[in-house]
């Protein structure tokens, strides 16, 4: 059983349900750390850009003799032993991104979810979510009260929609925690700091997106 809290008084509302096979998964150092090298390798842009040896502008024409001038051997002077001549094996542009089969993918967010739930960081907050001020000084208090705070390792907050007093209060008091919408949460923002506040929508519909290896898809009639 979870229990629901209204934010940001953290007054119990409710209990609800969710299955074992959403937060009560065993702790898989190995599957959250594929899911947290794959998003990684996702965001890595892969422009870096030298210009190889035939990449240089400019003639092919031998620099001098290869005997007779008591100097070393040089060819052209795209060289890369000369200045301005090109790089070897320097890098080129490349798609860093690699694969991860969607079922480990989703395990992986339910296992990183069970693990905050299990040690007690997974703090479930009613959908009416924002606070009434937008000033850093007020989030920092209720923050500070709740033992979310600098003190406490920092807190994520996760939303289904933007609650914009609490996005632009955050914004200025970043040393306290982050607040992130739900589309824009991965595996690895849910194990980096001490505690998720996150809005039930979000969790229900982090849960709904990534269980394809619980949930059989129901084969259509192809015309």
């Amino acid at each position: 059983m979870t229990t629901i809290y209204r934010f940001p008084t953290m007054e119990p509302l409710r209990f609800e349900h969710y299955s074992s096979r959403h937060l009560g998964l065993p702790l898989r150092k190995d599957l959250l750390h594929r899911a947290v090298v794959y998003e990684a390798d996702m965001t890595r842009q892969g422009t870096a850009s030298t210009k190889w040896r035939k990449d240089v502008h400019g003639s092919g024409r031998k620099i001098r003799p290869q005997k007779g001038t008591g100097g070393a051997r040089l060819g052209d002077k795209k060289s890369p032993m000369l200045r301005g001549g090109g790089v070897a094996f320097g890098p080129k542009p490349r798609d860093f991104s690699t694969d991860l089969p969607k079922k480990i993918y989703d395990i992986a967010w339910r296992t990183a979810l069970s693990y905050r739930y299990n040690r007690g960081e997974l703090i479930v907050v009613d959908d009416v979510f924002d606070i009434d001020y937008d000033h850093p000084g007020y989030v920092k208090q209720v923050f500070t009260h709740n033992g979310w705070g600098k003190a406490n390792g920092r807190s994520l907050v996760v939303a289904a929609s933007y609650p914009e007093n609490l996005f632009r209060a955050l914004e200025q008091a970043g040393e306290e925690g982050r607040v992130l919408p739900q589309k824009e949460v991965d595996v690895k923002d849910l194990l980096e700091m001490g505690r998720i506040i996150i809005e039930k929508q979000a969790l229900d519909g982090i849960l709904r997106e990534h269980q394809s290896d619980i949930v059989r898809e129901i084969p259509t009639a192809v015309r």
